[in-house]
């Protein structure tokens, strides 16, 4: 399919109960249980819910990525992030004009598990390559920055990172 077509049907299968062809909304947040360990694929709204799998399989396919996770808010997915890329005498690198929440996460919370963080300036590709350490598991990028609009050229840090097997975040908020 099209991206157009991919925009609206990806992660839209019609609802077998009602054949409804859009996902309708799913406010509960327990399902029937057929018995113990045993359900239809939801159990409670905090682990899986059909609104939600529907969005993140969309976007995955407009992405063109394996899958995608929806979170309640960015700084959700950014705790969840380093919690998942991130472990003690690790280090990361972030541009140094981020979010004032990501800054304060990174340097009040995270950075007490014994993660150490260098803030440059993505923007300039150079500065993330000088940098890299062996133990740089992560690259947080914001771009465009809010409120300077810095751009990062996501591509080109991407290939940088990579060749320390580094992962990329990417927080595009404001784009």
């Amino acid at each position: 399919m099209g991206f157009k077509t991919d925009a609206i049907h990806a992660g839209q299968e019609p609802d077998p109960s009602t054949g409804a062809v859009t996902i309708p909304i799913y406010q509960t947040s327990t399902y029937v249980q057929e018995g113990l360990g045993k359900h239809k694929g939801y159990e409670y709204a905090r682990t899986k819910n059909p609104t939600r799998l529907a969005l993140e399989q969309n976007m995955a396919v407009l992405e063109r990525g394996a899958a995608g996770y929806a979170f309640a808010s960015g700084m959700a997915a950014e705790t969840a992030i380093t919690q998942l890329l991130l472990k003690q005498g690790d280090h990361a690198i972030c541009s140094d004009n981020v979010y004032g929440g990501t800054f304060r996460l990174f340097d009040k919370i995270v950075r007490h598990y014994g993660i150490d963080f260098s803030y440059v300036t993505t923007s300039d590709p150079e500065t993330v390559r000088k940098a890299l350490r062996p133990n740089t598991r992560m690259v947080f990028i914001e771009t465009p920055t809010n409120p300077v609009m810095a751009i990062t050229d996501i591509r080109t840090v991407a290939e940088i990172a990579h060749t320390n097997e580094t992962r990329v975040v990417v927080d595009n908020t404001l784009m």
